[in-house]
């Protein structure tokens, strides 16, 4: 059985084990979902506590919006959206993600507490290994094409699966290169970032491919996205039930992690889908 090091949290995935929720707080006025809900902290701290009650693994805080378009917040204006945040969950028992690409928040919000940085950006940013080296968070690291303000723009791609395979391989080896331990390390495919319906359905398909590349837990972020409402035709509101089933799909192909709004609901779809799953081994009917 392997491990992942989220900071003073240590889990165990693979084979047999229950992926983890990671539970989505933005506190953003702008986010394609929920922008706008949670900018104050009193809302923040209420949305975190309702998480915890339903069994959330994980808190991810985001204060910059990545949609597609969004623009770049500065460092200090990140920095007042996310730190009191971080400062007030540091101690809640549950591990503390912070969502960013800024080195600079990075090292505040590790100095602060936080047990995972989760960067949109893979690490790319001059200085983002530095910030996180001496650490002991875990560290998700994602595949986007270009940036949110272009990336929706005709993106391309020979082979999608094999392409972000590559891109996380050759992370990942850079990791190792600045002597950062692998079992603090997780992987994003970026669903939606630089992907075109087409494509984000064959890195769905293919997430088991990739997870054996890689050899790394992998996190799949599927909850809401707009891949989910041109299947549906649903809007952002009603996509429940579709990421449900985007999220179980993930879990089916690999995924140890699951990234999304609906913290509840997740959590007891991938419990039905644990205890079906053991049983089913169990029973030797997994052939």
């Amino acid at each position: 059985m392997q491990h992942l090091q989220i900071g003073r949290y240590r889990f165990a995935w693979g084979k047999g084990t229950r992926p983890l929720v990671m539970g989505i707080l933005n506190v953003t006025p702008d986010s394609f979902s929920d922008g706008g809900r949670f900018t104050s902290l009193d809302a923040a701290l209420s949305h975190a506590e309702q998480m915890m009650t339903d069994d959330v693994d994980i808190i991810d805080i985001g204060g910059e919006s990545s949609r597609p378009g969004a623009e770049t917040l500065s460092v200090m204006e990140e920095l007042d959206r996310v730190m009191p945040v971080v400062f007030a969950l540091r101690d809640c028992g549950k591990p503390i993600s912070v969502d960013t690409c800024k080195p600079e928040v990075m090292r505040e919000a590790i100095e602060a507490g936080a047990d995972m940085i989760n960067d949109i950006n893979g690490f790319c940013a001059p200085g983002a290994l530095r910030a996180v080296k001496d650490s002991d968070c875990g560290l998700c690291i994602m595949h986007m094409l270009g940036d949110p303000r272009t990336m929706q723009i005709a993106p391309h791609y020979e082979d999608v699966v094999i392409e972000v395979g590559d891109f996380l391989v050759e992370r990942v080896q850079a990791f190792g290169e600045a002597g950062i331990a692998r079992d603090r390390l997780c992987i994003d495919p970026g669903f939606g970032f630089g992907k075109t319906l087409e494509h984000n359905l064959s890195l769905l398909a293919g997430l088991d491919d990739i997870q054996q590349r890689v050899e790394l837990p992998i996190l799949a972020g599927l909850s809401r996205k707009s891949m989910i409402g041109k299947i549906t035709g649903k809007p952002v509101e009603h996509r429940l039930a579709g990421g449900l089933a985007a999220a179980l799909f993930a879990v089916e192909r690999g995924a140890a992690i699951v990234r999304v709004h609906d913290v509840a609901e997740t959590v007891d779809a991938i419990k039905i889908w644990h205890a079906a799953s053991k049983a089913m081994f169990s029973t030797g009917k997994s052939e």
